[in-house]
């Protein structure tokens, strides 16, 4: 069985795309990876063949102050550059990322079935919840309800809009203006961090989170035998800033951290820093770090969060912008987390201090993790789907 997988060049997309091709793989698929080329070799490397996805630089007739028009605007524009690759390709199915949605109108032109990837929680819109985003649980009585319907609202029309948009330009390049959908969305998370809804998608399916580690280098832990903090900076743009210099000059061994403990920061890149002896800055595998970890410092996005709660391990979050403000109080509420906003050094140290202080985050941690064991596999729905 042929298929592509489509997806942009942000890691919080390119590793779980990259991740699906492993399985697809492993069962005895013929994957092929549409991505940006600063990922392509790191597929290739596992074995997973790849090729550039075209278009992903703006235009000048692209609006990037619009995020409808980002998406979908831009989304045409690319399908009709991928059609030719695709095409040669000659896949039975296609798996688009679900904010690359060029891959999904791109198999529409060819007339090939197409599923969506979403590399985090199911997030559309829902009669029973407040608006994605909001980091809001579902209101409680009829206050609760009150409030989630008059945002819900207030939030509809930019939707409304969006889909607006999509019929526009599905016209523009042949299609229908109605939208079918794809056959199934693979929702690549935790069963611990989805939110319970009454208007559930029937097509959506969870499939558990899906990691690539982009390196086979190892990161050495310095000697110690107190707890080991590791920090992770948010990859995305909309990640808050200065985590790991505010990280090293605050969690200081006998002073905010117990005698002996330990701090790997580990990133993909950035500016040089001053490194302390009891510290480790460098690119490493985070899933054989966190097997020496008893706490992670992160930004709030659904990879790291996601990897973490696998390894039982608890966390303190640091959101920035996007989603990582909805994951972050998601993993709060669950009870694995702490949650710092604005980051200043007194709110970090208090929150490392928490958290290492009690066993219940780890408990609520390994019980996150456990809920793996509910999902589903995503080769298999493809195959159903197909069926």
């Amino acid at each position: 069985m042929r298929v592509a997988v489509v997806a942009g060049p942000d890691p919080g997309h390119a590793f779980p795309a990259i991740a699906l091709c492993l399985k697809f793989l492993a069962a005895g698929w013929s994957p092929t990876l549409l991505t940006g080329v600063e990922w392509l070799d790191s597929a290739r490397a596992a074995g997973v063949d790849a090729v550039e996805l075209l278009g992903l630089d703006p235009t000048e007739l692209d609006d990037d102050t619009d995020a409808g028009a980002k998406i979908h605007q831009r989304a045409a524009r690319m399908a009709v550059l991928n059609v030719p690759p695709l095409r040669e390709l000659a896949p039975d199915l296609v798996v688009s990322d679900v904010i690359t949605a060029c891959g999904g109108l791109a198999a529409e032109l060819l007339g090939l079935p197409w599923v969506e990837l979403s590399p985090h929680p199911l997030y559309r819109p829902s009669k029973g919840l407040p608006p994605l985003g909001s980091g809001l649980a579902p209101g409680v009585g009829l206050r609760g309800r009150l409030r989630d319907s008059l945002m819900r609202a207030l939030t509809a029309r930019s939707w409304r809009e969006g889909l607006r948009q999509r019929s526009v330009v599905r016209v523009e390049i042949g299609l229908p203006a109605a939208d079918p959908g794809p056959l199934r969305r693979l929702i690549a998370t935790l069963p611990a961090l989805e939110v319970p809804r009454p208007d559930w998608p029937s097509e959506a399916v969870v499939v558990g989170p899906l990691h690539f580690e982009p390196t086979s280098t190892v990161l050495d832990v310095p000697a110690g035998s107190g707890p080991v903090v590791v920090v992770a900076p948010s990859t995305a743009m909309t990640g808050a800033r200065g985590l790991t210099e505010l990280a090293l000059e605050t969690l200081t061994p006998g002073e905010v951290l117990p005698e002996g403990s330990r701090v790997v920061v580990s990133r993909l890149g950035g500016s040089e820093v001053s490194v302390p002896p009891w510290a480790t800055v460098g690119l490493g595998r985070q899933d054989e770090l966190l097997s020496h970890a008893d706490l992670v410092i992160c930004g709030g996005g659904h990879g790291m969060v996601s990897k973490t709660l696998l390894a039982g391990v608890p966390l303190v979050v640091v959101p920035g912008g996007g989603d990582q403000w909805e994951i972050a109080n998601r993993v709060v509420r669950q009870g694995s987390a702490q949650l710092v906003r604005p980051l200043t050094a007194a709110g970090l140290a208090s929150a490392v201090s928490e958290v290492l202080g009690s066993p219940r985050y780890r408990e609520a941690a390994q019980r996150a993790g456990a809920s793996v064991a509910e999902v589903a596999d995503p080769v298999r729905v493809c195959r159903d789907a197909l069926a």
